[in-house]
């Protein structure tokens, strides 16, 4: 959530930013005039408290001189009446001004290229070699039926379209991915592990920006304030909600692996074929809590951190700079890191990394104490996949597949799946 007093003293550059990010600064047409209301209305409460202190102070006088104060404590009576009336006007023009900015997005940093779409984003570096195969390559839903490691069939009798069973080696190196990951992660990169809920309420969810604006992309529990988590960022950064975080502890990094729960709303025709997007997939989350200052540096560093899991697995990828109306909502910053999938000659984003600033932590409340000060400040917080298993599963499948349609099996990832290759498996 942007700052208020923020938007109150940049109105205009910020409708100029929703311009950039393809929405309509209309959203915003009442925020000065509610503004300007609930200002009046504090100046308002607090002239009749001032009044009321001193009609108090004029009760004591007159009681000690033994005098009759009931004309004056009848109008202290009114003027608080009437000050409570003027908070609770406030209040709700406060609960209002809340919720018009609780769907406003984040400012996008500097850097960020102006744009409408996934085509106006940048394409910042490339990494690898793109494999060049002696035969047609396939995509993974062939390979994967063949092989008889991924059946799409029976996930849908169990659970209906968008899920996946795994079979045998496909179900291990799902498993093998999420432990090497893991154990790069803490081992190398400095991260704490988690092992969170995978449900949350409702706090949680606004706390990270999907609620209000996105509750149609996730799952509810019918009868219960618990929702299923599209992302382990939700759990992870609110781990630190309402807390005061020591300054000492920052960066603070965190990541857990978890399944993942997307209802995929206005997704409909879109990557029908094979785990591209599914309702339940599986991540290894990355989330870091830093000062100020520090959140771009820590961000360049979670993106290599995500990058080194493809680098190790020998996987070709891009990183690409969201563009103003590519960019999630949140997110001050993107890098989205793309691997090459040779079966579909495209690249596939496999892993966001992200800046949001002071935006999540400003609604979720989480703030650090800097060294010598007596008031708080908001920490900034970022996230990126580290990575996507089910997209890490595939891309391997597409990029390691052989002519005889067995697949080798990472260097990497060989300790982790006691297999070199995976071939097709009986009946």
């Amino acid at each position: 959530m942007l700052d208020l007093a923020f938007v109150r003293e940049h109105l205009p550059e910020v409708e100029e930013m929703l311009r950039r990010r393809g929405q309509d600064p209309a959203q915003l047409a009442r925020f000065r005039d509610l503004d300007s209301e609930r200002r009046q209305l504090i100046t308002q409460s607090e002239t009749l408290k001032a009044q009321r202190n001193r009609a108090s102070e004029e009760i004591a006088k007159l009681k000690k001189a033994g005098q009759d104060a009931t004309a004056q404590m009848e109008q202290t009576k009114k003027l608080r009446e009437q000050g409570e009336s003027l908070e609770k006007q406030a209040t709700e023009l406060d609960q209002q001004l809340r919720a018009m900015l609780a769907v406003v997005p984040n400012t996008p940093h500097e850097s960020v290229p102006v744009g409408s779409s996934e085509h106006d984003n940048k394409e910042v570096r490339k990494w690898g070699t793109l494999s060049e195969f002696k035969f047609t390559p396939k995509p993974h839903w062939e390979l994967g039926e063949q092989l008889g490691v991924l059946d799409l069939e029976r996930a849908t009798k169990l659970s209906g379209a968008r899920f996946a069973v795994y079979w045998d080696l496909g179900a291990r190196m799902e498993r093998a991915l999420a432990n090497f990951m893991l154990d790069l992660h803490t081992r190398e990169h400095g991260y704490t592990e988690v092992l969170p809920p995978y449900m949350v309420n409702s706090a949680s969810m606004y706390g990270t920006g999907q609620l209000p604006k996105f509750a149609a992309d996730l799952f509810k529990c019918e009868n219960h304030d618990l929702w299923l988590i599209p992302t382990a960022e939700v759990p992870l950064t609110n781990l630190y909600r309402d807390e005061v975080i020591d300054a000492a502890r920052l960066p603070l990094s965190v990541t857990g692996y978890t399944p993942c729960f997307r209802s995929e709303a206005g997704s409909y025709g879109k990557d029908v074929r094979g785990i591209i997007r599914q309702h339940q997939f599986q991540k290894v989350e990355l989330v870091k809590f830093t000062r100020p200052e520090e959140s771009y540096a820590q961000h360049e560093q979670l993106t290599h951190h995500a990058e080194t899991v493809l680098q190790k697995l020998g996987l070709p990828y891009r990183v690409v700079l969201l563009c103003t109306g590519d960019m999630g909502a949140s997110s001050a910053k993107t890098y989205d890191l793309e691997v090459w999938l040779p079966g579909q000659q495209l690249y596939r984003e496999i892993s966001s990394c992200s800046n949001f600033e002071a935006y999540q932590s400003r609604r979720a409340n989480i703030r650090y104490r800097p060294e010598g000060s007596k008031k708080t400040e908001y920490v900034h917080t970022l996230n990126g996949s580290g990575l996507a298993v089910g997209r890490t599963w595939l891309a391997i499948l597409e990029n390691y597949q052989q002519a005889d349609g067995s697949v080798i099996v990472p260097e990497a990832l060989r300790p982790y799946m006691n297999a070199d290759r995976i071939v097709a498996r009986k009946s």
